[in-house]
């Protein structure tokens, strides 16, 4: 396992304190990559003073307008829900999630998103994501803080770091790198943009249809090859398109 291609990503955090305590809990268990999208008040003395002894980390934060920004370049995003969702997503508990994380982070960039204070990541924020996570809590009181919630993660990912051999839950010797969250949302704006072009997709009336796709792809996880040949087919597909519609409008005989 590589910490450093693991990232903690913030999103929207409101009180500069819990970013303090966040960059603490990852010092803590040895990770550094620390990023923040649109933080509502950063820098500011009280992260600081929670962050104690991890200042570095603070000092080497990342900030970022966007979620899309701060996770363009990572190829495997693990999303923090509290919540049961509408269409159900792949979810493990911290530690099964810590394997899949640990063997993905041999070679790749891997992203685990940590929500508002008050209400988490949005439904569009978790569908960016390959897994969802959720930390089991008592039915008596389940309100985790940020930085404990982080914690909790980044310690059973510690656990692994001095493990004799990671759990064979991936087949990590892939012959080409998986696709990065930038490439993969291209590729759905050209999925959704050709399955309304065969006429398959009403974009008046999508419902869930590109929420599922998102689902089976993000499932799949596809290698920077195969989404390639995707487009490629995507590609052809509006070609043979715009030939039929072309021919259909054509002048009729004289």
């Amino acid at each position: 396992m590589k910490l450093d291609n693991i990232r903690i990503v913030l999103v929207n955090t409101s009180h500069p304190g819990n970013i303090g305590g966040v960059a603490r809990a990852m010092k803590n268990m040895g990770l550094s990559r620390l990023y923040l999208v649109d933080p509502r008040q950063f820098p500011d003395e009280q992260a600081e003073w929670r962050a104690a002894s991890a200042v570095d980390v603070l000092e080497d934060a990342v900030v970022t307008s966007s979620l899309d920004e701060a996770i363009a370049d990572c190829q495997f995003v693990v999303g923090t829900s509290a919540r049961g969702r509408r269409i159900p997503w792949p979810l493990l508990d911290p530690r099964q999630c810590a394997e899949r994380m640990a063997v993905a982070s041999e070679k790749e960039q891997v992203a685990v998103l940590f929500g508002r204070e008050d209400r988490g990541l949005t439904n569009d924020e978790l569908k960016v994501c390959n897994l969802h996570l959720n930390i089991p809590t008592s039915a008596d009181y389940s309100s985790l803080n940020l930085a404990m919630a982080v914690q909790v993660v980044c310690y059973e990912l510690r656990m692994l770091l001095d493990a004799p051999s990671l759990p064979a839950t991936e087949d990590a010797e892939w012959d080409t790198p998986f696709a990065t969250r930038e490439n993969m949302e291209r590729f759905y704006t050209h999925l959704e943009e050709t399955l309304v072009d065969v006429e398959f997709l009403d974009p008046a009336a999508p419902r869930q249809l590109m929420a599922r796709l998102r689902r089976l792809y993000s499932r799949v996880r596809l290698d920077e090859m195969e989404l390639n040949i995707l487009r490629g087919i995507l590609t052809e597909t509006q070609k043979w398109v715009r030939k039929a519609k072309a021919s259909d409008s054509g002048p009729g005989p004289g």
